[in-house]
């Protein structure tokens, strides 16, 4: 059972972060994570998940979670609440110091709560300040480079 969990898991990480269009590659990305599961079994997890199709015109359809839609529309707000009070962000080891505009420290610190980046631990913030604790073995420039795929021109 615990097995069903992570991969559970794995699977709705995977077609969140990518544009997955076939059952065959959605078992080509659990195999790369060392799942070892049947086509029966997938599909019977993409059932029990409610996971939907969604056109994406003459290239087919992708797989979607539900409420994926809104998920990814809240993500943008969020998006644009980091943007609107960053000012720079710097590492050691696995703990950054975000600084932002004064008092925006509660809404970037929310943003990156709800930005659903696997990297993050947790966040406190002050005024002006926020304390982002990586997880255990992430780097800051690991954390960068995601951070970036969400933000593209994000500022150091």
């Amino acid at each position: 059972m615990k097995e069903r969990h992570i991969r559970l898991k794995a699977i709705k990480r995977i077609i969140r972060n990518n544009r997955v269009s076939s059952q065959e590659a959605l078992l080509g990305y659990l195999q790369e994570e060392g799942f070892n599961v049947t086509q029966a079994t997938l599909s019977r997890d993409l059932k029990l998940l409610k996971v939907g199709k969604v056109s994406q015109g003459e290239n087919g359809y992708y797989y979607t979670l539900p409420g994926e839609e809104e998920r990814k529309e809240s993500e943008r707000g969020y998006i644009q609440d980091f943007q609107r009070g960053y000012v720079s962000i710097e590492f050691s080891g696995n703990v950054g110091v975000v600084r932002t505009l004064s008092g925006h420290a509660d809404s970037v610190a929310l943003a990156l709560d709800n930005m659903n980046m696997e990297e993050i631990l947790g966040t406190i913030a002050g005024d002006d300040t926020v304390m982002l604790v990586l997880r255990e073995g992430v780097t800051g420039e690991e954390f960068l480079t995601k951070l970036r795929e969400k933000i593209p021109d994000l500022e150091e």
